[in-house]
């Protein structure tokens, strides 16, 4: 072929006149890279035979040109691009990389596109040979751009073992890429080798998987990949590699143990696979492991009972030993669910052995089998540890020692009781319940002297003082000091002891400060049964000086109940003194009720002046709260015992010293006891009095309670005082009042900010804008002003001399909501016009009919002028003409 390719480069080359520059060009440089491909861009549109001839000339005079053999390659694969892989011209493509190569072996890029050519004619072994003189041609470092190809190559084509021994060179290249290699492995069938593989990956610490797997997964692949296929893989040990991922992974054991499990079923070794779900589910810690295992076991044992049912149902000659294996595999079943319970219990407990509620759900399990139970009980106190225990370590032993006397094995239940006694238990209060128990079994027993015999032990002293709350002594030690131990022996020695005994223990619990209050009283109760009054009476004593508030409330109130049930008033003093005692520390919250019992004994058998003296010395000592109803009865009580007109000065005390929310109610109810007593100007004042703190956008009705009484009892110009009052309140209350005057305040402030040179703010301009308002406002003829300053038209009846503004008839009350709209209506023109110092202004204009009194008994506050500014030189004028 190379013959006949020279021949036709000999020959005469016939030239067109368009290729006669390009020829006179290669003739000037014929070893120009540049001027050879501007030709072969020149002919590119021409036949292929007239391409190639170019080339071949370029490749001649340049046959170290990378750039002309790759576009030349290029250009002959094009060439033959949908003809069938048997075409001569194929060959001929060959030949040229097969030329091209004996000057670019060390292209990579001439050696790929190599490849795929040889490798999309599907001749193998010529392809296989391509790729390994590629191999051996390029340096290591190019392999890596060979190797894609060469396994894409391998991996097309049915030709496993070529396959298998490439993969195995390219990994000795690179050992990362064996997930690849199991893959092909698994999808060709080799599970041996894929099982090899992966053992060698999982055994390896420092292997990092491409597709992101941790090496649990890969753990998990594995098992699932020899488990599946136990006949197909032979070079491993199964039971070894999935046991020695049970001790590697120990958070999730579930899968691994299925996987163990699964082998030997598919195996066929069904017996051995029961003995390894039974070892799992003994040997798991966690539920979900359990959940896992306990399933598939549960689905194991039912798959093979209907399998063998089927088997004997379509067996006609079924023999009697079917028909038992049935009946066993059946019962086996059936005791596995009814294990499930007790089997998770164990789980429970391997997870932590010190939990108190599982066992006592362990013993719960078992039900009506006593041995069991015994030995759940024994392996319970014996495996829990006091200082590790969740739960109440105690309730083991007495719940063991309750099952025993239940079973009527008593002296086995104070055998119990004894070993209990003797754990060195956390806290004293859990050695304590054991002795209770203990103590209430002998009572249940009717062996009463028994269980004031253990009380004794219990409670008996030690050689040396030792602290309660010292944690380095043992709880035995320190079991003198229990409460509730000496609580359950004060019972006994009352139920079943003599008086004497009862008394010592009781005064014991006193001598060591251990008591409560309740046992104070217990104490108290236990005495006056048995008629020791004064006994009983100290016991009290001694009860308060051990406490304080509150914790003293239940001894004093049982004190001083009791001292009064028997004395009432024999012993006066006494109870007196009883009484200042318990009143000389008592908090608020509690005096309300001792003082009420006070002034009750005063009221019975003392002096009503006493009586009254508790009740006052009541409203001050009481809480916040409840001062309004002590005050009520206060009131109430003075009424009854000295008349209505003494309650005159608690009326007084109660509006000084209650909130504005109570007082309120006691000034209402101040003037209406003003009213009977028929002092309506006394009630009128209370009135006026009250209306300083009531807001009559929130107190309305209060407002129309004083209108009600002026109705009934008062006049027109009662009424018309009201009406100035409520409309005063108001202005008084009203926010825009407020605002004005603390600008007006801060007026002087911003005069002397502006005269330290600061720049104008929007107070200052505010305050600009209301001077230049005031100085508008001096402008206006007089007679305006006088006109605007009109106040409520019936306030200037009695003394006003412009008989023109007046248009009242003396002789008509008319208090109808037309009037109070109009009072209302003419309360903004007042108040811009200097209302508050009308109000002064009317308030002088007294008339022969009471005016003048009212002006004495309220004082009116001066309004400071800055409030008012221009406005007050004007109406201060028309206060003088008047």
């Amino acid at each position: 072929m190379a013959a006949v390719t020279s021949q036709a480069l000999n020959l005469e080359i016939k030239f067109d006149e368009e290729d006669v520059p390009y020829e006179e060009e290669i003739l000037r440089n014929a070893y120009s890279v540049k001027h050879w491909l501007r030709y072969i861009d020149h002919k590119a549109k021409a036949p292929n035979n007239g391409v190639n001839q170019v080339y071949e000339r370029a490749l001649k005079e340049l046959p170290g040109s990378y750039k002309i053999w790759h576009n030349y390659l290029r250009t002959r694969r094009k060439q033959v691009r949908g003809k069938i892989p048997t075409d001569p011209m194929y060959e001929e493509v060959n030949s040229a990389f097969e030329r091209s190569l004996v000057f670019m072996h060390k292209m990579p890029r001439i050696w790929m596109d190599y490849g795929a050519f040889m490798t999309s004619q599907c001749r193998i072994t010529r392809t296989r040979h391509v790729f390994d003189r590629a191999l051996r041609a390029l340096p290591v470092t190019q392999h890596a751009r060979i190797w894609p190809l060469y396994l894409q190559f391998v991996r097309r084509f049915d030709m496993t073992e070529t396959a298998l021994r490439v993969y195995r060179r390219y990994l000795k290249l690179c050992p990362e890429d064996a997930e690849e290699y199991v893959d092909y492995l698994q999808e060709a069938g080799h599970l041996d080798e894929a099982a090899q593989q992966l053992a060698n990956i999982v055994d390896n610490e420092s292997f990092a998987s491409k597709h992101g797997k941790s090496n649990h997964q890969l753990w998990n692949e594995l098992c699932d990949l020899i488990s599946k296929n136990p006949h197909k893989v032979h070079s491993l040990n199964v039971d070894a590699i999935i046991r020695g991922g049970l001790r590697r992974y120990t958070d999730q054991l579930g899968h691994l143990w299925n996987s163990l499990a699964d082998y030997y079923v598919r195996s066929g070794l069904f017996d051995r696979a029961r003995d390894i779900y039974e070892e799992a589910i003994q040997t798991v810690t966690t539920v979900r492991d359990f959940t896992q295992v306990f399933d598939e076991y549960a689905q194991f044992e039912e798959l093979s009972l209907n399998k063998r049912m089927e088997q004997v149902a379509q067996n006609e000659t079924a023999t009697e030993e079917d028909d038992i294996d049935v009946e066993l595999r059946l019962s086996r079943f059936e005791y596995l669910m009814e294990r499930r319970l007790l089997l998770l219990n164990s789980v429970l407990l391997r997870q932590n052995p010190h939990n108190v509620h599982e066992w006592h759900k362990r013993v719960t399990l078992y039900e009506d089998k006593p041995a069991e139970i015994i030995s759940t009980y024994t392996e319970a106190v014996q495996t829990v540890q006091p200082k590790q225990a969740v739960g109440k370590l105690h309730t083991l032993w007495v719940e063991f020692a309750k099952f025993y006397e239940a079973n009527g094995q008593v002296e086995d239940a104070r055998v119990v009781f004894e070993r209990g006694t003797e754990v060195e238990y956390v806290k004293v209060e859990d050695l304590a319940a054991v002795w209770c128990e203990w103590a209430e079994m002998e009572l249940r027993q009717q062996q009463f002297e028994a269980a004031l015999k253990l009380m004794q032990r219990a409670t008996a002293m030690p050689k040396r003082k030792i602290a309660y709350h010292d944690d380095t002594e043992t709880v035995q030690a320190r079991l003198h000091r229990s409460l509730k131990v000496w609580s359950m022996y004060a019972d006994l020695e009352e139920s079943f002891g003599t008086f004497k005994t009862c008394k010592a223990v009781y005064e014991r619990i006193i001598d060591l400060k251990i008591c409560t209050p309740q046992i104070i009283i217990n104490y108290g109760m236990f005495l006056e049964e048995h008629n020791y009054f004064e006994e009983a009476y100290r016991a009290y004593e001694k009860g308060i000086a051990l406490f304080k508030w509150p914790n003293v409330y239940d001894i004093w109130n049982s004190y001083l109940t009791k001292f009064l049930e028997r004395y009432g008033g024999t012993k006066l003093e006494r109870a007196r003194d009883l009484f200042e005692q318990c009143l000389d520390q008592c908090p608020p919250e509690h005096a309300k009720y001792f003082y009420l019992l006070y002034a009750k004994l005063e009221e019975q058998h003392g002096l009503a002046r006493h009586a009254m003296s508790v009740y006052d010395r009541a409203t001050a000592a009481v809480k916040e709260d409840e001062m309004f109803d002590m005050y009520n009865i206060f009131v109430k009580k003075a009424a009854e015992i000295y008349g209505l007109p003494r309650t005159r000065e608690i009326y007084e005390k109660a509006i000084e010293a209650l909130p504005e929310q109570h007082m309120r109610h006691m000034c209402v109810k101040f003037a209406e006891l003003e009213t009977k007593l028929g002092e309506v100007d006394r009630a009128r004042a209370i009135y006026a009095h009250c209306s300083q703190v009531c807001d009559p956008r929130i107190t309305a009705d209060f407002w129309q309670t004083w209108k009600e009484f002026e109705v009934r009892h008062g006049n027109e110009d009662t009424m018309r005082e009201m009406l100035r009052i409520k409309r005063s309140v108001q202005a008084t209350y009203n926010t825009q009042v407020n605002m004005m005057a603390a600008q007006f305040l801060n007026n002087g402030a911003a005069d002397a900010g502006a005269g330290n040179g600061a720049e104008p703010d929007a107070m200052r301009l505010l305050d600009e804008k209301t001077r230049q308002a005031a100085a508008e406002a001096k402008q206006k003829p007089a007679e305006k002003a006088a006109s605007n300053i009109m106040f409520v038209r019936g306030e200037t009846q009695g003394g006003a001399k412009n008989k023109e503004n007046t248009v009242v008839n003396p002789d008509e009350i008319d208090i109808g909501d037309s009037d109070e709209d109009e009072e209302e209506e003419e309360e903004d023109d007042d108040a811009a016009e200097g209302g508050n110092e009308n109000d002064t202004e009317a308030a002088t204009k007294t008339d022969s009919e009471g005016l003048v009194m009212k002006k004495l008994r309220f004082e009116q506050k001066a309004i400071p002028a800055k409030v008012f500014g221009s406005l007050k030189h004007s109406n201060q004028k028309d206060s003088d003409e008047e």
